[in-house]
């Protein structure tokens, strides 16, 4: 098998490629696939798709500038990375990795709840603009112990997701022989065999540095080795989630506090009710509801409600720097990226993830010469429109099904991304 190198990546499927070679199957399928028949995961990509530039010419755009203020900071790039908690098992100590990346990049780095280096490592050793991820859990004061902690190591806004409250079906993880926490079979060892620079590369440095790794931002009553109990036996889910929760939350919480997972207007507007400073549109990747809408598809009702009163964030399907633009355009002050940069990470760990963030800067600037813009302000709803905007009244809108069997041909293109 031939391992190119990642600077021959020329886009974030070139990475995806790399990465898929690099991990086990079970490994790979966790961090790249979304839940029962994949609706929201292949929508996520088809809605943006059917949004189009707007290309202005005649404009001189030999001065752009790729800088985004969010917050009373300035980013170099009008991107962040999103919380994800599979970063430390794409590259032996990959959170360290990406937040390496990310600093270097100019731009906010997420770390997730279950991820397995410490919110006091990250801050420590790499530092940046550093944002910490929570899933509140069903004892809520074990929350709140972790909310005290990301203070205290100086992280700056609080993501509190809330589509979690119950776990996405991802039926390819049993058939694949992967659960949480992960148990070795037939299955999952036979495929880790097949794949030994990722064994010897990553599990084994973790095996030889400590024995197999925990998920060190949990409490200490809930910590234990990913192949222990999850939560040490808590309850890690909570669906008696709810808005006393935010409430609670502002008040221990000193940072900005975004709610992370919204696709509704009226909870966007009353998370800024109950005191949150941004919102994050969002459905998870695809990862948990099958039958949740594109967020780019209800991105722009959101920023109507409430785009004037907190900031509107916005994550989910993003591969190219061309769709960072588009969401930017309908009213997003900032874009998370998670699976781009993960493939990244397994392909090369900080080289790989920093290989990601340079395609995208390379494709923003491409793309705001496209449409006349030298500053992220400039990006605006002219510069965009849907197909059916372009086509007319008859034509499809966002959220309703492609004519003439445009699914299918999504299926397909998307079936032929993942061999």
């Amino acid at each position: 098998m031939i391992f190119p190198n990642v600077e021959d990546a020329q886009n974030i499927f070139d990475l995806r490629d790399m990465a898929r070679q690099r991990l086990p199957k079970w490994l790979f399928e966790f961090v790249d696939r979304g839940t029962e028949d994949e609706w929201a995961l292949n929508n996520n990509r088809e809605v943006f798709e059917r949004i189009r530039f707007r290309p202005r010419m005649l404009v001189d755009v030999s001065g752009r500038k790729l800088d985004a203020a969010l917050f009373g900071k300035t980013h170099k790039m009008p991107i962040g990375i999103a919380p994800t908690g599979a970063a430390g098992m794409m590259w032996y100590q990959g959170e360290l990795a990406l937040a390496r990346a990310a600093k270097e990049a100019g731009i906010p780095f997420s770390l997730a709840t279950g991820s397995i280096t410490s919110m006091e490592k990250i801050s420590g050793e790499v530092g940046g603009t550093l944002w910490m991820q929570l899933y509140m859990w069903a004892d809520r004061s074990l929350s709140h112990q972790l909310v005290r902690r990301a203070s205290a190591a100086g992280f700056e806004a609080l993501l509190v997701t809330v589509d979690g409250v119950v776990a996405g079906n991802r039926e390819y993880n049993r058939r694949n022989g992967f659960s949480v926490p992960f148990r070795y079979n037939r299955k999952n060892t036979t495929d880790v065999l097949l794949h030994p620079r990722w064994m010897l590369g990553v599990l084994g440095r973790y095996i030889a540095n400590g024995g197999m790794p925990q998920r060190v931002n949990f409490p200490a009553e809930m910590q234990a080795k990913i192949t222990r109990e999850y939560g040490g036996g808590k309850d890690t889910r909570n669906d008696s989630l709810n808005w006393d929760d935010l409430k609670a939350l502002r008040d221990i919480w000193p940072g900005k506090l975004l709610v992370k997972g919204l696709l509704h207007p009226d909870d966007a507007a009353r998370s800024v009710e109950y005191g949150a400073d941004g919102v994050i549109v969002s459905n998870h990747g695809g990862r948990n509801c099958d039958c949740a809408p594109a967020p780019i598809e209800v991105l722009p009702g959101i920023v109507e409600a409430v785009g004037d009163r907190t900031t509107v964030i916005f994550d989910s399907g993003v591969r190219r720097g061309s769709d960072v633009i588009k969401a930017l355009a309908l009213g997003a002050k900032m874009v998370l990226i998670g699976r781009s940069t993960l493939y990244g990470t397994a392909a090369a760990g900080y080289a790989g993830a920093r290989r990601a963030l340079d395609i995208y800067r390379g494709e923003i600037s491409r793309g705001m010469a496209q449409i006349s813009c030298n500053t992220v302000a400039e990006i605006g709803r002219q510069h965009v429109a849907f197909d059916w905007e372009l086509q007319g009244a008859g034509a499809s809108r966002p959220g309703s099904r492609v004519p003439d069997g445009g699914y299918a041909e999504v299926a397909q293109n998307v079936s032929a991304l993942r061999r």
